[in-house]
Order: C-alpha cells, then structure tokens, then sequence
C-alpha cells in the first residue's frame, strides 16, 4: 500500500490527556521558550510568535519557533517536529541556512497578502519565504499543518495546493512524502544532513537519485559519493517491524518518478521516518514507546566495509563474516598482496590470467550481491536476450538481469544491466541481493565435464583425507593428552547432559589437546612469576613455547567441582565463538586430575589492571576508554544477537575484559556462560553465579537471566570506565552504603547536574565531553531496575556509533545488597530472600 500525503489517515499514538501535556512541557529539552496551544492553521493577519505552536488534527506532529538542545549557538528556528513523544525529533526546517540569532521576541511566521509564508523579524529582515509559484493577492489563504506533517499553504477558495513543506525536504524522509528522482523541469530532490549534532544548517552529506541513472540511489560526500544503494528491483527493503515489512519503492507520476515508503497495512499509528545524519548515515528509525527512543530498523553504511568502492576495482565487502572484510572475485587475486593484508584495500583485485575474449567464453554467477556501479541499461530484454547481448560483445564484463513485474517505469519491466569496464563497488549478503555474472574461460563444450569433475573431487578428496585423518586423530587423542586415560575423561566431560550442566546441543568441539608437559613446560612448571592472573576457579599463567609463541594458560583449581562444570561449559561455548572483542580458546589438556584451558595471550593483561591502579589508569587516555566501551559493547552484541547461540555471559566485569597489545578489548571467561533456545527470552535458577556489584537486581534476588542481565553489567562497567571507580568502592556522595554506591552516586551527580564531575579527572582536559556524558548517559539506562526498560545491546552499538539518536531519559534505580558477601568476588549461591535486603 503507497500511503500519499493527501490521502494518508493517522491515529495518535497517545490520548489527549491533560498530564501527559503537563509531563511534555517539564521534559521540554530543546528550548526555555514557554510553549502555548494553538490549532493547525495560519491565517492572513493572525501571525505564528515565539512560544506558540501549530499541532495537526491528530496531536502527533508540531510547528514552531525552537533553539537545538545543547546548542552552543544562540540560534533559532523554525521547524517541525513530532509534538506527543518527550524528546524533540525535527523532521524539516524552514529557515536551517539563516537562523535568527538576535531579538527572538521579535520574529514572527506569517501568511501575507501576496500568497506566502514568510519568516521575518519587525525590523523587515527576512530569514525565509516560500516563494510559491503561484502570487496573485486577491485570492485567500491558509497555512495548515497535516496530520502526515506536511505544512501547506492553499487556497480557501478551491483548495488548491499553493505550496507544501513536503515538495522541500530537508534530512528527514516520512511516510506519506514522495522524494523526487526524476523530472522533465522539476530539479532532483534530496536529503541533505544536518552540519552537525546540533546544528540544523545543511551538512556535508545527501542522500538521492544517481542523475545519470535513476536505478540507484547515492550518499553524497559533497560531490564525492559516499555510500551507493543497491539498484532497483521491485523495492528497496529498508526495515522490518514485528512480522511486518517497510519497503522503499519507486513509483511513476506523468513526468515524474519518486520514491516514497510503503508501509504494512493497518500500521498507521507508527512513528516511522528516514533521515541522513550528520555522519553520512542514512537511517530507518521506529519509535519505540516502551522505552522511550527512536530504534534503527536500518542503517547504511553499517561499516566501513560498506563504504563506496572501500574494495576497490573487482574487490567486493563480504557481510556474511561477523566483521565484514574486503575478498576478491574468483579468479582475481590483490593488486597489492602486502597491502591487503594490512587493510590497504583501495588498490582493488585483478585477474590472476590476462585472457582473451572468444565466443567459447562463459559466465560464472555470483549470487546475493549488490551489483557494481557503472552499468548500462538496456531496456526491453529478456534475461536469453540479456546475456547474448554481454556475450556477443568482448568489451562486456558482467551483466545482471531483474524481471520487474511491479515497476511501470518507462513502461518497460524488465531490467537488463551490462558492465563494459571495470567492476566497483561491490557486496554480498545472507539475504537479499541478486546473481551477478561475470565472464570467464570456461569453454561451454567442457561445462559437462566440468560440473562432474565438481561432484566427483570433492567426494574422492574427503574420502582419501577421511582414510589419512582417522588414524593420526586416534593416535593423537591418546598420546597428546598425556595420559591413555584421558580420553574416557574427555568423553564424560564433554557428554550431553543436561540435567546438570547448562550448554549447547553440540557434544563435540573442534580444537586441539594440546599435550599437558609440554605446557609445564611453557609455563616454567606453573611458576608464580608467571601468574597473570587469580579467579576464584584457579590462576592465569604465562607460557612461551619453544618457538617463541606466547599463551595464556588457565589452570583450574584440582578437585572444584563447579570448576569442572565451567571447563566444561567454556569449552563448549568459546569454542564456537569468533568475534575480534571475544578472547579466542585455542585449546585444552586434561591429564589426570589437571584441566587446562590455553588462550591467546594478550600483553596487556586485563582491564581492571589499569582503571583500578592510581599509576596505571592515567595510561588509558579518554579515546582508548571510549574504544574500550564500544569494543566491549560490539563483543556482547555478538553473544546476544549475531552468533550461532544466543548466549548470556552472566558475569561481564573489569576483570573479565583482557586488552591486547592495541588495547582493543577482548571479553572472556565464559565458563558461566547461558545459552538460550531460539524462541527463549529468559531462564531462573537457583544458583546465582556472578559478581556482586555487577549483577542485575531480578538475577541477584530472583534467579532471573536474561541478555538484560548483561545489559545491566555493561552499564555498571560504563560508568567504571568513565569514573575510574570500582563499584562497591567509597564515594564521595554516596547516599547508601551498598555495592551500588557508584550507580547512586552518579544519580546525585545527575541531580544536582554536576555529572561532568564523575568523568576521572585525569582524563578530562583531553576527552569529547559530549561524548563521556553520552557514555555516562547509556550507562543509566542500561542499570535501569526494570529489565523491559535497559536497551537491547543493538540499540547501545546503535546509539554509541551514532550521536544522532535521541536518548530517552533513564528511570533511578533502586539500591540492594547482600548481607553474607562482598563486591568485587565471583560468587555462587543458593536464593533465599531472607539473605537479601534493600537498603
């Protein structure tokens, strides 16, 4: 369903009611200018001043004067935003390139005799006009604000359209707003960004059609493009809600072609929009009520991989890894070998055999890309037609071929594509794309015989490496372990049972047992010079093999029957864990009664080992910090939403995260780890397992887990980060003496609006404010005591990448301890609320 601005219905998402009005102007952030009702319409002689609005039929959008939130400018605009959700959204600006900087009080919007809306002061200075084609001063009209958010000036006599906000759009795309891409005479409309967070003046970046082709849209860096859409099919998926699905479609209209949304049926009450930020990111934002903040259903680029031409000529950004990375096309290998490997990938790919064309070529598909830009569009072709027409001429490269069965363009449904130079700008996906094919020398009268040899070599190789493997893993089982009877050890272990171990479905792992006296070995026979480190299962040692390759050994404690179920679990679960902010298992020993585990090893040992120290923590410069929070967040992510297994880590603290010799961070420890079902939200058990001072409230008292209860952890670690104080500790203002004393003194911070006073004073003079407030800020929502109101991790990467998403205001939480235990120590306990108390 294409929902147009003239005929879109709209429901208010929230009632009328007179206290939420009264909680609306108490949370009023973005200006001190006392706010008066008014209705929808502006009328010749009844102007719009400062400190009144105009709010459609339905209450969801508002026009009037504002002043951005934390602006340090004195400058002041027009705009319109969305009037009944408490933090200001600014959907379109008039006067965004001349800002009323001085007497405010002065400045009026009004509808004048000539037919326009003109935004001017009483000294005659106009900061913007309409400028509608239409001028005739003996007709009447009015300005109204719709319920679509489309400000239209009209005529009272016919109705007739004069001029509408709609037609001049600023960063903001919404349902019901066509965007133009194509026109006769009409100039190309787009989206141009904000110049910064707090800046509505017109940024660097734009978002539109590819003026030579109306298939694609572009990003634009100034002129340089800066992140390209995928070409048009049927419609561009930009987002999905619930079971539903919000797509981005192109539409025809006599001489011109748009793009607008289409929205799911019966989904009129959503508060869906589109814009392109002040950091080139072009994102598809949902209002969520529950918690108070815009949520991105979409977002482009997501990485730096997904920049324009980031591969360079025939490299393309494969999303299917968990950290996206640039590959070459089969058949191509790097132009510059070295500088690949260190991340130099502008240099692109070529074709490892310089061939030449001859009608015997062939074409191999790639399927589920992006295709490359630089095509050319050849109308009216079937996908026979398609590929005769790159095989018969050998300047073609590649061809790609849609059948477009919902696009009238041109009146032509199909889409045939051709490349006659170098292929850029390329990706591949899990879901989506479309097959791409590019020539190559397969000869078509050996195509049979190729695609046998393909099923036959791969049977006859796995045979013949199946017949080598068995017996060197039989006899490596028994001998690198130590001990013949390891192995009955390892089959115990490592056995499904689920009644008294929680851990994935897998009963098999696929790394090495290394032999346990080479690592006595590598860790000087476990000597204390070599600890790295103490948990409450056994210690972290150093080792150096005789090749000069250095790991870190975890040692349990002999005879720890929960030290065993954490082997147990770790194995399991880190096993399968790759992410570049995950510490990476590289292997176990078992002899006897020992149980080792062996990671890499990371110089830098932990992170508590700095922020903690009085000398060290001044190493940790605000930029690192702030690298260490993302990286930590990104890492969660990963366990919470992207990985195989949905999984819980549960004891998420300083200590747990290790630091390379980068100091990227690295998450570890996972031996009380949760993995959860597919369709499963949360679990409760009787033991709690974790760090007091980092558990959540419902986990600690409840035995409730859930990813929020990561959530929770991640916020404490936030404010440690910033702080460099260590939860449990002493603080200055602490209004409870508890574990969570520095939650609450960062509350009495945020009270008394002192809250640059928590940032650590060695690191104030050299660090974005902005940014640890905003830090400190996240860090208060995710300790929030209700788990439905902390962010999804997602969210946290979403909102600590982009500064453009609005933060909802967090809920104080409430302060709990334990009588028996103190911070700072892995605990395993039984519930019983009788050993709980609030304080």
């Amino acid at each position: 369903m294409i929902l147009q601005a003239s005929r879109r219905p709209r429901m208010p998402m929230y009632s009328p009611l007179p206290v939420y009005a009264i909680l609306l102007l108490l949370s009023w952030p973005f200006s001190s200018v006392p706010i008066c009702s008014s209705d929808n319409r502006l009328v010749a002689g009844k102007p719009l001043s400062p400190g009144s609005v105009l709010v459609s039929q339905d209450g969801v959008f508002a026009l009037g004067f504002f002043s951005p939130y934390n602006s340090t400018k004195n400058h002041h605009y027009v705009g319109i935003w969305y009037n009944d959700i408490p933090e200001r959204t600014v959907v379109w600006v008039s006067n965004r390139a001349a800002p009323i900087t001085t007497n405010l009080s002065s400045a009026n919007l009004a509808v004048t005799g000539s037919s326009d809306i003109v935004l001017s002061d009483n000294n005659g200075r106009v900061f913007w006009t309409t400028y509608n084609s239409i001028n005739i001063n003996s007709i009447s009209v009015e300005a109204v604000l719709d319920n679509t958010g489309n400000f239209i000036l009209r005529s009272l006599t016919d109705s007739t359209i004069l001029w509408q906000s709609f037609d001049h759009p600023t960063d903001t795309l919404l349902p019901g707003m066509n965007l133009r891409l194509s026109h006769n005479t009409l100039p190309l409309q787009h989206l141009v960004s904000w110049k910064g967070l707090h800046d509505p003046s017109p940024g660097e970046f734009s978002y539109g059609a590819d003026p030579s082709s109306l298939l694609q849209c572009f990003v634009w860096n100034g002129s340089r493009p800066h992140r390209r859409s995928p070409v048009w099919t049927n419609y561009l998926y930009v987002g999905g809600f619930n079971e539903s699905t919000i797509y981005m479609a192109l539409h025809h209209a006599g001489d011109e072609v748009y793009m607008s949304f289409i929205m799911p049926i019966g989904y009129f009450v959503l508060l869906v929009r589109m814009e392109i930020d002040y950091l080139g990111k072009v994102n598809l934002l949902i209002w969520e009520s529950n918690m108070s903040a815009w949520r991105a259903l979409y977002a482009e680029p997501q990485h730096e991989c997904n920049m324009y031409g980031y591969c360079g000529l025939y490299g393309y950004c494969d999303n299917t890894e968990v950290v996206p990375v640039c590959k070459c096309l089969e058949g191509f290998e790097p132009r510059d070998g070295e500088g690949w490997i260190a991340d130099g990938f502008s240099h692109g790919c070529r074709q490892k055999e310089v061939q030449r064309c001859t009608h015997g070529d062939g074409f191999l598909v790639f399927p589920g890309m992006k295709v490359p830009d630089k095509f050319i569009h050849v109308p009216s072709r079937s996908f026979d037609e398609c590929t005769e027409e790159c095989r018969s001429n050998c300047s073609c490269v590649a061809y790609a071929y849609s059948k477009m069965s919902n696009m009238d363009i041109d009146g032509d449904d199909t889409r045939c594509l051709v490349w006659m130079g170098d292929l850029i700008d390329m990706e591949n996906h899990t879901q989506g794309g479309e097959n791409l094919y590019v020539r190559t020398k397969r000869l078509q009268g050996n195509m049979r015989k190729i695609k046998i040899l393909e099923i036959v070599l791969p049977v006859v190789s796995s045979f013949l490496i199946l017949i080598c493997v068995v017996p060197i893993w039989i006899y490596g089982s028994r001998v690198l372990t130590g001990n013949q009877g390891s192995m009955v050890v390892w089959e115990r272990m490592m056995r499904r049972d689920t009644e008294n171990y929680n851990e994935v479905a897998d009963s098999y792992t696929e790394f090495p047992i290394l032999n346990f006296m080479a690592l006595v070995a590598a860790t000087n026979n476990f000597s204390e010079s070599n600890i790295l480190g103490k948990g409450g299962f056994g210690n972290v040692y150093k080792g150096t093999f005789e090749d000069g390759k250095e790991i870190a050994v975890k040692r349990l404690r002999v005879g720890s029957v929960q030290g065993a179920v954490e082997f147990k679990n770790e194995i399991a679960l880190t096993s399968r864990l790759q992410h570049r902010n995950l510490v990476k298992l590289m292997g176990c020993s078992i002899y006897e009664d020992e149980k080792l585990l062996i990671y890499e090893y990371l110089p830098n040992r932990s992170l508590d080992y700095f922020i903690f120290n009085d000398t060290r923590k001044s190493l940790l410069n605000w930029p690192t910090r702030f690298k260490i929070i993302i990286g930590v967040a990104r890492g969660l992510l990963y366990l919470h939403q992207d990985s195989r297994l949905v999984m819980i880590h549960s004891d998420l603290k300083a200590g747990n995260i290790l630091l390379d010799a980068e100091m990227n961070p690295k998450i570890s420890d996972f031996g009380t780890a949760r993995v959860f079902g597919v369709n499963e939200h949360e679990q409760r058990t009787n033991q709690v397992v974790g760090t007091f001072g980092y558990m959540s409230p419902e986990y600690a008292m409840e035995g409730i887990i859930s990813v929020k209860s990561d959530v929770y952890s991640f916020g404490v670690l936030i404010l440690e980060i910033v702080s460099g104080m260590k939860t449990g500790t002493t603080t200055p203002k602490s209004s409870c003496a508890c574990t969570h004393n520095l939650i609450n003194y960062a509350w009495s911070l945020r009270k008394d609006g002192k809250l640059m006073d928590l940032i650590e004073s060695s690191i104030i003079e050299d660090c974005s404010l902005a940014e640890a407030l905003r830090c400190i800020h996240v860090g208060l929502l995710s300790v929030q005591d209700d788990p439905d109101a902390r962010p999804l991790m997602s969210w946290v990467v979403a909102s600590l990448d982009n500064k453009g998403i609005e933060l909802a205001q967090p809920k104080e939480p409430m302060c709990f301890t334990h009588r028996k235990y103190g911070a700072g120590e892995s605990h395993v306990h039984d519930m019983s609320l009788e050993n709980l108390k609030g304080c």
